[in-house]
C-alpha cells in the first residue's frame, strides 16, 4: 500500500469516528431531553375504571336446569271413530270442564237408541204384568224372573247407547287452556287421533334434578327461584312440593318437583329455565364486579390499585393479584381469598394493563 493510500484510509477513519461520536452525542442528548420531559409531565397513564371490594350477605346456592310442566296437561283424542259434524271451540281459548269441544256424527247411534228405548218400554210393561200375575198366583216365579232379567237387559242396552252418544260429543275433561286445533270440520276421526291439547297453567310444575351430594339439603317447602330466557329480568318464586324416593342409579341425581305461580299467564308448559335454591343462612362474603376478573391458565387474578412513587410523582398503579373465586351470581363474583375489604379493583381497561403500570382512574363504580 502506497503512502497516499494510507493517508486516505487514516483520514476516512478519523471522519467516520467523528460522525459516530456526533451521532452518539445527539442520541444521548435526546435521551436526556426525553427523561427531563417525562420528569416534568409525569409518566404515560392508562385510563381505567375501578370498583371497591365490598362485603355483602351471601347464601350458598344450588343451580339446575328446570323444565316447566303443566299441573294437568293432556293431548285430547277421541275414543270412537266418526266424521266431525261440529267444532265448538277456538284455538288458544279457555274452556271449562264438561264443555263440548267437537261433535261426531251420531245419527246411527240415535236411531239405535230410539229402538232400544222402545224395547225397554216393552220390557217394563211385561215385567209389571208378570209381577201383577205373580201376586195373584196366576204365573210362575220363573216367568217373573225372566221378565225382570229382560227389563234389566233392556236398561243396560239403553245405557250403553247413551254412553256411546255422550262419547260422540267430545267434552273437556277439566278446565284449562286449549292449544292449536288439529282437526277440521268433516274430517273422519279415528281413535287416538289428536284433536288439540289442554293444559292448566296456574300454577306450573317445575321439574329438575340435583346431585346426590345435595340430598340432605333438599326437602319440601324449600324456596326456589326460576329464570327463563323470555323474561331474563323477572324471577319467578316458588317452593319444592315433592322429592323423589330414590336416586337415579344411571345419573346419581335426585328428581325434584316444585311449583311456581303463573297468575299473569306469562309462562307456558314445555319452557325450560334455570332454577336456584338458596341453601343455609347468609354469611358475610367479599364480592367484586364480575368484570374485574381476568382468567388465565395460571389462575384467576384482578388488578388492585396501589399508590407508588414514579419519577417523583405519587401515582396509582395496577398490581395483578391472584384470587380464588366462588360461583358467579349475576354481575357479581364472591372472592374466597386474595383481597381485603375496601381495596379498589380495575373493572374496565385491563386489556391495556401490565402489573405495575400507572393508571388514570376515569370512573368508579359504587
Amino acid at each position: 500500500m502506497s503512502g497516499s493510500q494510507k493517508r486516505v484510509l487514516i483520514l476516512s477513519s478519523i471522519v467516520a469516528g467523528v460522525v459516530l461520536a456526533l451521532l452518539i452525542g445527539i442520541r444521548t442528548w435526546m435521551g436526556y431531553e426525553a427523561a427531563a420531559a417525562m420528569a416534568h409531565r409525569g409518566p404515560m397513564l392508562v385510563s381505567v375504571t375501578t370498583a371497591p371490594v365490598r362485603t355483602m350477605p351471601w347464601t350458598k346456592n344450588i343451580h339446575a336446569v328446570a323444565n316447566l310442566v303443566a299441573v294437568s296437561g293432556v293431548e285430547l283424542t277421541p275414543q270412537l271413530a266418526g266424521q266431525i259434524t261440529a267444532i265448538d271451540f277456538h284455538s288458544g281459548e279457555y274452556v271449562h270442564r264438561g264443555q263440548v269441544l267437537i261433535e261426531i256424527d251420531d245419527s246411527n247411534v240415535r236411531a239405535q237408541l230410539a229402538r232400544d228405548r222402545a224395547a225397554l218400554t216393552l220390557a217394563e210393561i211385561n215385567y209389571r204384568r208378570a209381577l201383577r200375575l205373580y201376586k195373584v198366583n196366576a204365573t210362575s216365579r220363573s216367568t217373573l224372573d225372566t221378565a225382570l232379567a229382560n227389563r234389566n237387559s233392556a236398561r243396560a242396552v239403553v245405557a250403553n247407547d247413551e254412553a256411546t252418544l255422550a262419547k260422540l260429543r267430545f267434552q273437556a275433561p277439566f278446565s284449562g287452556w286449549i292449544g292449536v286445533r288439529q282437526v277440521s270440520l268433516g274430517q273422519y276421526l279415528i281413535p287416538g287421533a289428536t284433536i288439540t291439547s289442554l293444559n292448566v297453567w296456574q300454577p306450573l310444575r317445575v321439574e329438575f334434578t340435583v346431585p346426590q351430594n345435595q340430598v340432605a339439603k333438599i326437602r319440601p317447602g324449600v324456596p326456589i327461584t326460576v329464570r327463563v330466557d323470555a323474561y331474563p329480568k323477572h324471577p319467578f318464586g316458588g317452593h319444592i312440593v315433592a322429592v323423589s324416593s330414590r336416586i337415579n342409579p344411571a345419573t346419581r341425581n335426585l328428581s325434584v318437583d316444585a311449583e311456581i305461580p303463573n297468575r299473569h299467564q306469562w309462562l307456558r308448559p314445555g319452557m325450560f329455565g334455570e332454577v336456584t335454591l338458596e341453601i343455609g343462612h347468609p354469611h358475610p362474603t367479599l364480592v367484586v364486579p364480575s368484570t374485574a376478573l381476568t382468567y388465565s391458565t395460571f389462575g384467576d387474578y384482578v388488578y388492585v390499585i396501589h399508590q407508588k412513587k414514579i419519577l417523583g410523582h405519587l401515582l396509582p398503579v395496577a398490581i395483578a393479584t391472584p384470587v380464588q373465586v366462588g360461583s358467579v351470581r349475576g354481575s357479581i363474583t364472591p372472592i374466597r381469598s386474595g383481597l381485603k375489604p375496601g381495596e379498589r379493583v380495575v373493572t374496565a381497561g385491563q386489556i391495556k394493563l401490565r402489573s405495575g403500570m400507572p393508571v388514570s382512574i376515569h370512573g368508579t363504580q359504587p
